[in-house]
């Protein structure tokens, strides 16, 4: 596509399109379909099928793949939590389906350490579910597990980043799943974006995990795409829970908005057998050249600081922090922010939640983009 076709049917539109340079955010669209994903998608249209059926051989070639027990197709890891949050509240039992969002006479308390809140943690209360946090701001010990585990808790859930330092101040997934399971209660486990290296796609339920859940996106799916992996208890039970479930089975559950098509189903297929082929290193190589190539412009600059993320775990590999002085440049990083989206193009980029600098990605970044990047920034700053 040209410089002057970028955008053009957004454009028509009205719509004003934008250099993304935060990654795969679901702000923006969340990702670009590759090549084999469309290939795959265009195929499925050829025929009809009934998606119960798809559904579940969909999942097994995942879990063939993977080398775990079972997996399902959702519309994205949010839906893959909620559902999995209603499998463990009403199981398998038609009739307790079809009570949810009320969960009376159900466990229904989905226990969390206080320090790993999160502000995804909200898709696994909407299908009727409490969250209850255990241990408080300064960490978590075993105790506090043992303590808060009852008749009312229906899962005990935990947030793998592998990309960030460990928190020594909360308990290890090894932990949680050793004390949960001798309290006879199931755990789940947001790695959404836990991809990369492969041994840690899929090994939260390897190590004994009832649920962990995955966003398909970050592999060249479709956005709205995700899938749960686990027990085949856990998975079929998603099952029942979901849109299929609803119109396969005439079972009214709290699944039927979590709708994927025929389309996205065999996309994700496709999107997880490229993955498992994929040569990484050199994956790895263009996001570490193109991170360099913003970066360039911006060396010996007064006033700004540049420099590799050289973290290749999950979704995300390499980027760039960048940060700006206002001493010097006359503006903050947060302006500078403001600067890059108010121009021509518009540049999109935010400020890291974990420190103050500016966190860019080249995840959905176009040929040529990530220099235009690092020569606004530049011009920012030097204008």
């Amino acid at each position: 596509m040209t410089t002057a076709d970028w955008g053009s049917i957004y454009k028509k539109m009205g719509a004003k399109p934008v250099i993304n340079a935060t990654g795969s955010v679901t702000l923006l669209g969340g990702s670009t379909p590759v090549p084999e994903v469309k290939a795959a998608m265009d195929a499925a249209d050829s025929a009809y099928v009934p998606l119960i059926e798809l559904e579940q051989v969909a999942g097994d070639q995942i879990a063939e793949m993977l080398g775990v027990p079972a997996a399902y197709i959702t519309s994205g890891a949010g839906s893959a939590l909620t559902l999995a949050t209603a499998a463990f509240m009403a199981g398998a039992d038609d009739d307790k389906i079809q009570q949810l969002p009320d969960t009376t006479g159900m466990p229904n308390e989905i226990l969390i350490q206080k320090r790993q809140r999160y502000w995804y943690d909200r898709c696994l209360e909407l299908a009727g579910a409490k969250l209850v946090e255990y241990g408080d701001e300064n960490g978590t010990t075993e105790d506090d597990l043992r303590n808060a585990i009852s008749d009312k808790t229906a899962a005990v859930h935990q947030v793998i980043y592998e990309q960030k330092p460990t928190d020594p101040n909360v308990l290890t997934l090894e932990q949680v799943i050793e004390i949960t399971h001798a309290a006879g209660k199931p755990v789940s486990v947001d790695a959404a974006g836990q991809i990369y290296p492969l041994e840690n796609f899929g090994k939260y339920v390897k190590m004994g995990a009832d649920f962990q859940c995955i966003a398909a996106k970050y592999m060249g799916a479709p956005h709205s795409t995700g899938f749960a992996l686990g027990t085949k208890e856990v998975i079929d039970a998603i099952g029942r829970h979901s849109f299929v479930g609803y119109e396969g089975r005439r079972i009214r559950g709290i699944g039927r908005p979590h709708k994927i098509d025929r389309q996205e189903i065999m996309g994700v297929v496709a999107a997880v057998r490229r993955w498992m082929t994929l040569n990484h290193e050199d994956r790895l190589s263009s996001a570490e050249a193109q991170s360099q190539s913003i970066i360039k412009p911006l060396m010996g600059l007064p006033g700004v600081t540049a420099e590799l993320n050289t973290n290749i775990k999950g979704h995300q590999p390499f980027g760039v922090l960048v940060s700006v002085d206002p001493d010097v440049v006359g503006f903050t990083n947060d302006d500078l922010v403001t600067k890059l989206r108010d121009g021509d193009p518009s540049i999109w980029t935010r400020v890291s939640l974990d420190a103050p600098v500016l966190e860019i990605h080249v995840f959905g970044l176009g040929d040529g983009q990530a220099e235009l990047v690092g020569n606004a920034i530049a011009d920012a700053v030097t204008g």
